[in-house]
């Protein structure tokens, strides 16, 4: 009798064993159906069928509105033009530090991928106090007698300024994909052209570029969709210069109407998708027009600068000095004095700016403690389902895991702001059985997050399941351990330095990010990231660059810990990572 009890037992544990994997896969495609799959599944009924049948007059007489018209070249024209001067410096970086014997690589590499972390809405801040007549630069163009702005002129509030920080601040991936190829540059090739005769420009012409087009098509995709879903520098820089793109026609009509606006947001939400997608499949198409598969050792080459080292090094950090050390110290500068365009002086001196963002504004105070427990709690779940999918992904790739895979880099790449947009019209109407709505509450930004994000602590987590070894699972199943003990034990300890990383990544984006949530926030639910352009809307230029700083402050910090785990992660986890 108790060998027949035995038995029962152990075969009602092997059933167990057996139903949990299902379990956690069925709870993943609810979760990611809800949160992804849903939004925008209503989001392009909504843009399509308005009430509720579909209505092509409506959307032709949309679309061919002057308006809307008018700022989807803008939108095209500045994502191209911006992604043409990423294309130019992000290549031209990824060129000295991959494929040159610069010195202090590791530190070039880490300024000039700082300001892609740091929020656009602070960039932009920073190069408008940067350029502002009664900035430290304009001081000394008058000190030295040269020509300055007149004080009611500001060069970024025009189509060119936006085309500017745009390129700048996108530079760093292409940067990141060029990089990444460039490496992969058998030295082979490169001295079999220099034993032939051909020259440096020959040799860059015929052999580098042609091999690195892939990753310079993939950086420029990156770029151009980062350019045209980038809400804080059109915002800043587009609204007062009168130049309007899709994404701030929504933002403005969704400002002034409220909710009733959504048909007509969701019409251009999916034309900035649309432009995205096609953005994307024509890089595609052109990186792998031609086969550039190469065979030989995966040696790099490297190009010695020989007496040109020391300028091009020269000309390399003065570069950072002037995009990066000029704009954020010109916001520091703001942030210590008491009015904006005001020099800093002993007499002009204050910390007022930095005691009013942390204890003595309520309504940026309660910012960053909304920001700081929804980013923590969201980069918790979104760690937890990203092991687990990654586990699927590793071990049990069928086609259902493919599509939550698909899903979760899809929701990715689309505009942040598209985002906002599908979680405004999912969760609008009040929850099945719950009766009640999640709009106008933290938890729909919440539900933003976990769908916007996940592709981004998902991938590190997936290059920590690929160092495991395969037997390692095999021979606890084996052994008899079930899905949770093999998780517990075996599986979650590995990876869980690359999920680590990716927690610090989503923790990094998210905080300080304006896409997702600009739509989302009310009075009661505000985050930080939409906080500084409110605040500089409102006229308080000084507290907002306070506010700037301290998110930068938070940001270095942040990528200084994460540093620190660079021994026990996969190689290029970090984006700055050596």
């Amino acid at each position: 009798m108790s060998v027949l009890s035995n038995e029962w037992r152990r075969s009602a544990a092997t059933r167990r064993r057996l139903r949990a994997e299902p379990l956690v896969l069925a709870l993943l495609v609810v979760i990611i159906g809800l949160l992804s799959v849903a939004p925008f599944g209503r989001l392009i009924w909504t843009a399509l069928a308005p009430q509720g049948m579909p209505d092509v007059a409506h959307l032709t007489r949309l679309l061919a509105n002057r308006r809307v018209i008018n700022a989807t070249l803008n939108t095209l024209s500045i994502g191209m033009a911006s992604t043409l001067l990423s294309l130019l410096l992000g290549t031209l970086a990824a060129w000295l530090v991959a494929l040159t014997n610069l010195r202090a690589k590791a530190a070039w590499v880490f300024a000039f991928i700082l300001p892609l972390m740091i929020p656009p809405q602070v960039i932009a801040l920073a190069w408008l106090q940067a350029l502002a007549p009664g900035s430290t630069l304009a001081a000394l163009f008058n000190a030295v007698g040269l020509p300055w702005f007149s004080p009611g002129e500001q060069p970024l509030y025009s189509w060119a300024g936006i085309v500017l920080l745009l390129g700048l601040h996108n530079a760093p991936l292409v940067f990141l994909t060029v990089r990444a190829g460039l490496r992969r540059l058998p030295a082979e090739l490169v001295e079999a052209a220099r034993i032939s005769g051909a020259s440096h420009g020959q040799i860059a012409r015929t052999v580098i570029l042609p091999l690195a087009r892939p990753a310079i098509f993939a950086g420029a995709t990156l770029a151009f969709v980062a350019a045209v879903g980038n809400f804080g520098i059109q915002a800043m820089l587009g609204i007062p210069a009168r130049v309007p793109t899709l994404i701030t026609l929504v933002y403005q009509q969704l400002n002034s109407i409220g909710p009733g606006a959504l048909p007509n947001t969701a019409v251009y939400s999916l034309l900035i998708a649309m432009i995205t997608l096609a953005g994307m499949a024509l890089s595609a198409w052109l990186g792998n027009k031609r086969d550039v598969r190469v065979s030989g050792s995966p040696r790099p080459w490297h190009q010695t600068l020989g007496s040109a080292r020391l300028p091009t090094e020269i000309a390399a950090w003065a570069w950072m000095l002037l995009t990066l050390v000029l704009p954020l110290s010109a916001l520091l500068t703001t942030a210590l004095t008491r009015g904006f365009g005001q020099a800093l002086n002993w007499q002009t001196l204050t910390l007022e700016n930095f005691q009013q963002a942390l204890w003595g504004y309520p309504a940026v105070r309660h910012a960053f403690f909304t920001s700081l427990w929804l980013t923590s709690l969201a980069a918790v779940v979104l760690t937890v389902m990203a092991l687990f999918l990654a586990f699927f992904l590793s071990w049990q790739r069928t086609r259902l895991v493919r599509g939550l895979w698909f899903a979760s880099e899809l929701t990715y790449a689309l505009p942040g702001i598209v985002t906002g947009v599908a979680a405004m019209l999912f969760f609008l109407r009040p929850l099945p059985l719950l009766e009640f709505s999640l709009y106008g509450t933290v938890w729909i930004i919440l539900a933003a997050y976990l769908s916007n994000f996940l592709a981004l602590v998902l991938r590190p987590t997936l290059a920590g399941f690929a160092q495991i070894e395969p037997s390692l699972d095999e021979a606890a199943r084996l052994c008899g351990a079930g899905f949770w003990q093999r998780m517990r034990d075996i599986l979650l300890p590995l990876a869980a330095p690359s999920a680590l990383a990716g927690t610090l990544l989503v923790f990094l984006t998210a905080l300080n990010e304006i896409q997702v949530s600009v739509l989302l926030v009310t009075s009661e639910t505000q985050t930080i990231g939409p906080t500084i352009i409110f605040l500089d809307e409102g006229g308080s230029a000084p507290l907002a660059a306070a506010v700037g700083c301290l998110m930068i402050a938070v940001v270095l910090a942040l990528m200084l810990l994460a540093s620190r785990l660079t021994v026990r992660l996969p190689q290029g986890v970090l984006p700055w990572q050596a």
